[in-house]
């Protein structure tokens, strides 16, 4: 009877947990208190924030003591352990196989729970974690997986370690490492060696055309270029992960989300070479709450338009967070010669310390150093976007920096509530501002004059 209770309890949990993830509304309210009155915590969100939490740890606990007491009942949940399929753990035994084989028979089972356990270090190539599964998965992650730095293990597909494909309700936690041993890609990238051609490298950890899906507890570090990609998936929801690389380390986006709609990510602290978090084309309904940002270029949305893409992003939300060291603070980028939009776009409640570039709207991006962007009749509009409650410092002279498009003007960027100072003492920050549609209220310093 405990066990069946057990049981009932976990399937529960999941329906619940995927209910919450599917109805997670947008947080609209200002989230740092020292400087909005009245601001909610993180976890003031009429309780669903704290019981999800809950769940999740009910969840842990649940699947811990089914484990533990092994048995059977009429609805039974099956614990796949990686280790009872061959797989070593030490560090130097190629575990690939193992992954392949527990993932087969979790995602055939029913509910089922693939662990990876605790002091063991998982030594893997390339895998793809394959669905439709049969009914809802769990991963936990409680060791190490560590990526193979052969190059030569990577023919078949040079653009993923881990992906997820095509899998539904999938909860993924553990506390554990992912590690991509990034530093021989590094090595030979032609951002560190000019002498070398520019190849893309492996994304570490991606979810490809999930719906419902958490990940949560986590931490991925020196991803071979992207540490998390979210593509073509919805009902996202992400808390609770440490990302982190050095930062030279080049293209090494921490969170990238891509052609993905209704995705929350919080409570994380990302530190890499690149983007914080980078949002691209298709992606829709996007949150970002109290993200700890830096090093890095910060969180940007964009670049849009490339090679006269036609793209969109909108409903983006950056609320309550803290950048700190990085080259950039919120950014919106996009190439000339691109169309398409971006907008209803909110950068909320932002603390800048030392940030080269802490504003930006960038509307003749391109990644050449050394020939100007060429001038296009065509540009993605930017549209409806608020910066609101951004404070700290700048490393340089220009806080906020507006470059818009002449055919294509930027239109309804309003500022309220800015106060960012440049470091250098006795010197005060500029704002730049062509080819825009801007309004100001309340406090705002710098501001642009005509």
């Amino acid at each position: 009877m405990p066990l069946l209770r057990h049981s009932f309890f976990f399937s529960f949990t999941i329906i619940i947990i995927s209910f919450v993830a599917c109805n997670s509304n947008l947080q609209k309210d200002p989230l740092i208190a020292t400087y909005v009155d009245n601001s909610p915590s993180n976890d003031d969100d009429g309780g669903g924030t704290l019981l999800f939490k809950n769940l999740i740890k009910e969840n842990t606990n649940n699947v811990l003591s089914l484990n533990k007491f092994g048995g059977t009942s009429s609805h039974k949940l099956e614990i796949v352990n990686v280790n009872d399929y061959g797989a070593k753990g030490d560090g130097y035994t190629d575990d690939t196989q193992a992954f392949k084989k527990a993932w087969e028979v979790a995602c055939s089972s029913g509910e089922s729970v693939f662990v990876a356990p605790q002091d063991n270090n998982f030594l893997l190539k390339p895998i793809r974690f394959s669905g439709p599964c049969k009914s809802n998965i769990t991963v936990q992650i409680f060791g190490n997986l560590e990526a193979s730095d052969k190059l030569s293990d990577y023919k078949k597909d040079k653009s993923h370690w881990l992906i997820f494909d095509s899998v539904q309700k999938l909860l993924v936690n553990g506390g554990g490492t992912i590690n991509g041993k990034g530093n021989i890609w590094w090595e030979n990238s032609c951002k560190r060696n000019k002498k070398r051609p520019c190849k893309d490298a492996p994304t570490a950890l991606t979810f490809y055309n999930c719906k419902d899906l958490i990940v949560q507890n986590l931490k991925i570090e020196n991803a071979q270029q992207i540490h998390v990609s979210f593509q073509d998936s919805i009902n996202v929801t992400v808390f609770g992960v440490n990302i982190s690389s050095p930062e030279d380390s080049p293209n090494t986006d921490g969170i990238h989300v891509t052609n993905t709609q209704n995705i929350k990510i919080s409570s994380s602290v990302i530190g890499t070479g690149d983007d914080c978090i980078s949002i691209v084309h298709g992606s829709r309904n996007v949150e970002a709450t109290n993200i700890t940002c830096g090093p890095g270029h910060g969180i940007s949305i964009g670049s849009l338009g490339a090679g006269k893409s036609k793209e969109f992003v909108s409903g983006v939300i950056v609320n309550g967070s803290k950048i700190s060291g990085t080259k950039n603070g919120v950014r919106i980028k996009t190439w000339p010669g691109g169309s398409g939009s971006a907008s209803n776009i909110k950068f909320q409640n932002i603390e800048m310390d030392n940030v080269a570039n802490p504003i930006i709207i960038d509307q003749n991006y391109c990644d050449k150093k050394k020939k100007p962007c060429k001038k296009s009749n065509s540009a993605v509009q930017i549209s409806d976007v608020l910066f609101e409650n951004i404070i700290g410092t700048s490393a340089s002279d220009v806080a906020v920096n507006f470059d818009c498009s002449k055919k294509f003007p930027c239109k309804d960027i309003v500022m309220k509530n800015i106060d960012l100072e440049y470091e250098e003492e006795g010197e005060a920050a500029k704002a730049l501002c062509n080819n825009v549609d801007l309004s100001y209220t309340g406090h705002v310093i710098p501001r642009c004059y005509s």
